[in-house]
């Protein structure tokens, strides 16, 4: 369903303002992905750019694939309804906990651990860290199952935006968004990513910053706005009532705030498509600076995109934001951040949609580069080299790649499609993509970050973690879907929805890990020693770079 007339500028002046931003920012991809072609000539180039990637470059593409069009569209209207201006913590925990911290505790050991291993993808630092195939298969085909719905998803957000501008067929604009992200990523490989992210990363910058003082303008400024928030009454259980909670330190949920804060920051982690920027960075410098570049853009980008959907509720009399129409019936929470944007001047809108079209294609470039060399390097090509009994040559490989980058982003478009179409009331599909971010991050954290810091952590603790973080998401999956319920109690709270059991999933993996490991030590790998002494290599310095 369209959005319900709004005071937009009319759709002529829309398609002719906006129009020649999309064709620029279009043209510039494309011209990035050509221009990347000599670096994707091998498979370490396609995947990794050589392992010679900047700070610039990568802070920039690690926030990018971090921050796509579901969180600037879905869940900072989702939330900032929820929570109010609380939910701004959101942006913080994902800056200081999903952005900062990750840098510090996993950079810098990823980028050393997987050069020495020879490891290229997530699921082959499984295989060579515990000396183990099985759990490389097993990773990959949890890769592939979950993380094809969490790409239909980048799409959710791009037809209330598209038709608050101009009459675009939503199926139109997923179309061409996933063709020309699939083409220079095909062309470029990780470098044509990693420009792309800077060049998206900009305009993410500039377009949260010039959306958030145009919608506090038009709300009276940022004084008027926030009063204006402090009046409206909280309608949830723990502060049931009070007139100010929207604008309050903790807002609406403290608890459920905390829920989300973890499962958004501490859930990268986890997830392939993040913890993969650190395999192509440079070196330490490049460590340090990105560490720093990083945390900031996801301050302004996070924190801006969340700290503007805590304005939600001044618009609670406008019925584009409910379903079917209808003032106080259900909120469609895809449809707030639109709405809050749709009286804003044309110019305005144009930065938007190419703000939110850059979050997209920048997230769905990288996780369609993820998928493809994690089911190529993986899986296919050893299985199709032990058959053939020879070596797949480079050349080859990579243009396999390339294939499958084809098939990831048209299946995932193909999805986007019928979801909003024909699969419209699918609660499975919807419940999948909901489930997609805890069953990846449930069942690499713990294994991913044990396996960098600790030499006692067994191959059993590992598949153990893969069985649990996945199969309580599947049992999510199964309660959201009706299957069977569970009503109250600590498997009631547990299985309240996918946030929860997603950090329950994470939380749970950090502990159960090293206690499986404890009973199961005959199952270290004996190479153990020899791969952690990659960290104790000696280097000399002059003394005017170093203290001594």
């Amino acid at each position: 369903m369209a959005l319900a007339a709004t005071p937009l500028s009319s759709t002529t002046t829309n398609v002719l303002v906006t129009l020649p931003f999309i064709l620029i920012f279009f043209g510039l991809m494309l011209f990035v992905g050509f221009y990347c072609r000599r670096h994707a000539t091998n498979v370490t180039g396609f995947v990794l750019g050589g392992r010679n990637v900047g700070p610039w470059l990568t802070a920039f593409a690690f926030g990018t694939s971090y921050f796509s069009a579901v969180i600037f569209v879905g869940y900072a209207g989702q939330f900032g309804w929820n929570f109010g201006l609380a939910s701004t913590w959101i942006g913080l925990g994902n800056a200081f906990i999903g952005s900062l911290l990750a840098w510090v505790v996993l950079g810098r050991r990823t980028r050393i651990m997987t050069q020495a291993l020879g490891s290229r993808t997530m699921p082959d630092f499984f295989e060579k860290r515990y000396r183990s195939p099985k759990l490389k298969i097993a990773a990959s085909v949890i890769v592939f199952v979950f993380l094809i719905p969490y790409t239909a998803s980048l799409y959710n957000g791009l037809s209330g935006l598209f038709n608050s501008a101009f009459d675009v067929p939503y199926a139109a604009v997923v179309i061409i968004m996933a063709a020309l992200t699939g083409v220079y990523v095909i062309f470029g490989g990780y470098m044509a990513t990693a420009i792309n992210d800077f060049i998206q990363g900009i305009i993410m910058l500039v377009g949260i910053v010039v959306v958030i003082v145009a919608v506090l303008n038009a709300n009276g400024g940022a004084g008027e706005a926030i009063f204006k928030l402090s009046q409206i009454p909280s309608p949830y259980p723990e502060t049931a009532g009070q007139a100010g909670a929207f604008t309050s330190f903790f807002g609406t949920q403290p608890f459920y705030l905390l829920i989300v804060v973890l499962l958004t920051s501490l859930g990268t982690w986890g997830l392939p498509q993040m913890v993969g920027k650190f395999y192509s960075i440079k070196n330490e410098d490049a460590i340090k600076k990105g560490t720093i570049i990083s945390t900031l853009f996801a301050i302004v980008v996070a924190g801006g995109c969340y700290f503007l959907g805590g304005f939600g509720r001044l618009y609670t009399t406008n019925p584009a934001i409910y379903k079917d129409g209808i003032i106080g019936g259900t909120v469609l929470n895809d449809r707030i951040v639109p709405t809050m944007l749709a009286s804003l001047p044309a110019i305005i809108i144009a930065l938007v949609i190419v703000l939110v079209l850059s979050a997209s294609m920048s997230t769905l470039s990288s996780l369609a580069l993820t998928s493809s060399s994690t089911l190529a390097l993986d899986v296919i090509l050893p299985l199709a080299s032990k058959k053939s009994k020879k070596r797949i040559d480079e050349e080859k490989s990579v243009l396999f790649m390339r294939l499958l980058i084809v098939f990831f982003v048209a299946l995932s478009a193909v999805i986007a499609i019928l979801k909003d179409t024909i699969w419209a009331d699918s609660v499975f599909i919807a419940q999948m993509m909901g489930v997609s971010w805890g069953a990846l991050a449930g069942a690499f954290l713990a294994p991913f970050l044990y396996g960098l810091y600790s030499k006692k952590i067994s191959k059993p603790a590992v598949a153990t973690c893969f069985l649990f973080g996945t199969g309580l998401e599947i049992v999510q999956l199964l309660i959201s879907m009706k299957v069977f319920t569970v009503n109250g109690g600590f498997f009631g709270f547990l299985f309240k929805n996918s946030l929860y059991s997603g950090v329950f999933a994470m939380l749970g993996g950090l502990v159960l890990v090293p206690l499986v490991s404890a009973f199961t030590q005959r199952w270290v790998p004996k190479e153990t020693e020899e791969i952690f002494g990659c960290f104790d290599h000696c280097v000399t310095t002059d003394i005017t770079d170093s203290l001594g």
